[in-house]
């Protein structure tokens, strides 16, 4: 019963690994740029929401109310002031420039909030669970992993079934031909990963909410996000959210035969993946 427990909240956490996950998915999908800023902006999203639910005295759920479009702003305006000047065939300038990102937004944080721990306060959410058969389901994690898998899924309609998402595959595709068919792809990027933050929004305040944090702790969420990205293939958001879950699991599984192997299990099915299948489970096919 311990293994099939270790495998339901492996698979619960897996929602949270994979909200980490998308907005890499999808940056990377549009525009080929890998952020290594990615698990820092997830802690802002947890700070704003701490300091939105604090200010306003409102729930961290409904701090998203604020947070999302608040993150959305950041990512437009960071991508046109800033990423976009860095995009093209070399990718050591977009890396250089989000490390010099992360390293900015860590210590302002420092500057802001202090090195102690936070953590926000979702009352009854944080204990709640509900009885299934043998085993006990928190309320805050199947919560957490429906709303993975409803972004995931507003995402894929968004990127298959709307004029914005014709744009960000266009651009994807050939960023030429999609100028000349009159699409500008500063703003079109700029749409991508003001997108992409909307979802870092969610995934910080469900991080905020299931555990305390510090302006240390993004590193650790990056690599979370990177791997499932990379186990379930580069660019595939349906491949992200499994490639969480299979994150999830191992290091659940990991931490039933010894608490001390958690994350090292999590990391031992990582490159088992890549070394059996280096483009991931389900990589991206273009179309």
């Amino acid at each position: 019963m311990d293994f099939v427990n270790a495998l339901v909240q492996g698979t619960l956490l897996g929602g949270l690994y994979a909200l980490f996950a998308a907005g890499l998915s999808l940056i990377f999908g549009v525009m080929r740029l890998v952020n290594i800023a990615h698990g820092d902006l997830i802690v802002l999203a947890a700070y704003l929401g701490l300091t939105t639910t604090v200010a306003l005295g409102v729930h961290p759920l409904v701090a998203l109310i604020v947070v999302v479009p608040a993150m959305a702003g950041i990512g437009y305006v960071l991508q046109r002031a800033v990423l976009n000047h860095t995009l093209g065939d070399d990718i050591l300038p977009p890396l250089l420039v989000t490390f010099g990102l992360s390293v900015i937004i860590q210590n302002a944080l420092l500057e802001g909030y202090s090195a102690d721990p936070q953590k926000m306060d979702a009352g009854a959410l944080e204990t709640a669970s509900v009885a299934l058969g043998p085993l006990s389901l928190g309320v805050l994690p199947l919560l957490t992993f429906a709303i993975a898998v409803a972004v995931i899924a507003g995402l894929q309609w968004c990127f298959y079934r709307t004029p914005l998402g014709r744009a960000f595959r266009a651009t994807s595709d050939n960023q030429d031909i999609a100028h000349l068919m009159g699409l500008n792809k500063r703003h079109v990027f700029g749409l991508a990963m003001a997108l992409a933050l909307a979802v870092t929004a969610v995934a910080g305040i469900l991080l905020g909410i299931r555990t305390s944090f510090d302006p240390s702790v993004g590193g650790g969420r990056l690599i979370f996000g990177f791997e499932a990205v990379i186990i379930g293939g580069l660019g595939n958001l349906w491949g992200t959210l499994v490639g969480g879950v299979i994150l999830g699991v191992a290091q659940t599984v990991g931490a039933t035969i010894n608490p001390g192997w958690q994350l090292l299990a999590g990391h031992i099915a990582f490159l088992v993946i890549l070394a059996v299948r280096p483009n991931g489970l389900f990589p991206r096919i273009s179309a």
